[in-house]
């Protein structure tokens, strides 16, 4: 007889507790989905009211912060020579050149000098006419105290006659009284002192005439010996002119000629740079052409440090939507400046102080300063708001926010207008 595997079979009874853990796991995985339910049905509500969903790796979004907004403008200068003359030829002729492009130069130096024969000549004829007249001036000098001399003793002559003529009246009638002289010799002897007085009259009146005459003869030569030497003085500054001097200590700049070159009048020469009284040549966008002032402070950058200083000049046109101005330094410059050497110039147009400002970004030009989204949580608002000043790293908010709110302020093209944005 084959033995079965009976006697190994075992009778197995169900447990109860099978049955609740058969409905144990979906149980706790309905639980589990309902709260993720009740967790994202504030956010489903919220992208469903929302117009738009942005993720946040795509915005820049700053705090309104209160403090003190400065109005500025960043431009590249250009290191310009503020004194650069040029000096021209005053006269045609042939240069000589004494220094060349590089050489320092003091005040005063003689840089070139200019030969030119016709000046030259012409100073030489001038002087030796001006010798002609100094000697005209003398003679007549002597010739007018001759005369005066002249005149001087015809009236002392009168004067004497005149005195003869009265003691002969004096004589005549004494020896009249006396019965010695008819009375026709005292009356001949009266008729000549009268004679005698006429003529001492005339002399008089004739020295004081002569006086006169003799005196505008020679004024006459010397206005025209003092004319002469103005002529002289003139030729002879023209020719000391031909020798260029430096009018500035510095560096000779560009020489525009050749050596033993002929020249015209007035042709360029060369040029001097004045090293001490360097200024920045900076070209501000048109932009800010109405607030740029003379007398605004700037700041100059340089590897050494910053440096202070302040518009000097602004030019009044507008070249390819550019203003030229000008930037001084103040009491101290760098060391070591080079004409056209760049430097990052930056200049303070105004200053506002304890105001609302935000850093500034594209949502200005993109809500034309007039919306901004403000975000709270996961959530950004269309807000109105207004802007004031601006400058290159922030922007004034005048009403619509407050301390301390957060704003996008990168573009908000892609929010598409909308009242509400998520933030994911």
């Amino acid at each position: 007889m084959i033995r079965d595997t009976s006697a190994q079979d075992r009778l197995i009874v169900p447990e109860r507790s099978s049955k609740l853990r058969r409905w144990l796991w979906p149980g706790v995985a309905a639980a589990a989905g309902l709260v993720l339910l009740l967790w994202l049905l504030p956010a489903a509500l919220r992208t469903l009211a929302a117009g738009a969903s942005v993720s946040a790796t795509r915005l820049r979004i700053a705090t309104v912060q209160r403090g003190t907004l400065v109005r500025d403008v960043s431009v590249q200068g250009r290191v310009v020579a503020a004194v650069s003359p040029t000096l021209y030829a005053p006269a045609p002729g042939t240069v000589t050149l004494d220094v060349v492009a590089g050489d320092k130069v003091e005040k005063g130096q003689v840089l070139a000098e200019l030969y030119s024969p016709e000046l030259t000549n012409r100073l030489a004829q001038e002087q030796a006419a001006l010798q002609g007249m100094e000697v005209d001036y003398e003679r007549a000098q002597i010739e007018a105290r001759r005369k005066r001399l002249d005149t001087q003793r015809a009236l002392d002559q009168a004067a004497i006659d005149r005195k003869t003529a009265e003691r002969e009246v004096e004589r005549t009638t004494k020896a009249f009284k006396l019965g010695a002289l008819p009375e026709i010799d005292v009356l001949r002897a009266q008729d000549a002192l009268e004679k005698a007085d006429i003529a001492l009259d005339n002399a008089r009146k004739g020295v004081a005439l002569d006086h006169d005459g003799l005196a505008f003869e020679v004024q006459a030569k010397k206005l025209a010996r003092d004319r002469q030497q103005l002529l002289v003085a003139e030729l002879q500054r023209q020719v000391d002119a031909l020798k260029i001097r430096s009018p500035v200590a510095g560096q000779v700049g560009q020489v525009q000629v050749a050596q033993k070159a002929n020249v015209a009048l007035n042709a360029p020469l060369l040029s001097v740079v004045d090293l001490s009284a360097l200024e920045l040549e900076v070209q501000v966008p048109e932009v800010f052409a109405h607030d740029i002032a003379i007398g605004m402070p700037a700041e100059i950058q340089d590897t050494s440090g910053m440096y202070k200083g302040e518009v000097g000049a602004v030019s009044p046109e507008v070249v390819n939507g550019q203003v030229t101005a000008r930037v001084r330094f103040g009491k101290t410059k760098p060391a070591g400046l080079r004409q056209n050497q760049r430097l990052t110039t930056r200049i303070f147009i105004d200053t506002h102080p304890n105001v609302l400002m935000v850093e500034r970004g594209p949502f200005v030009d993109a809500g034309a300063g007039r919306v901004a989204y403000v975000v709270h949580g996961d959530v950004a608002e269309r807000t109105p708001i207004q802007v004031g000043a601006m400058s290159l790293n922030a922007v004034e908010i005048v009403s619509g926010v407050k301390q301390g709110d957060r704003i996008v302020i990168s573009g908000t093209d892609e929010f598409n207008g909308a009242e509400r944005v998520t933030i994911h």
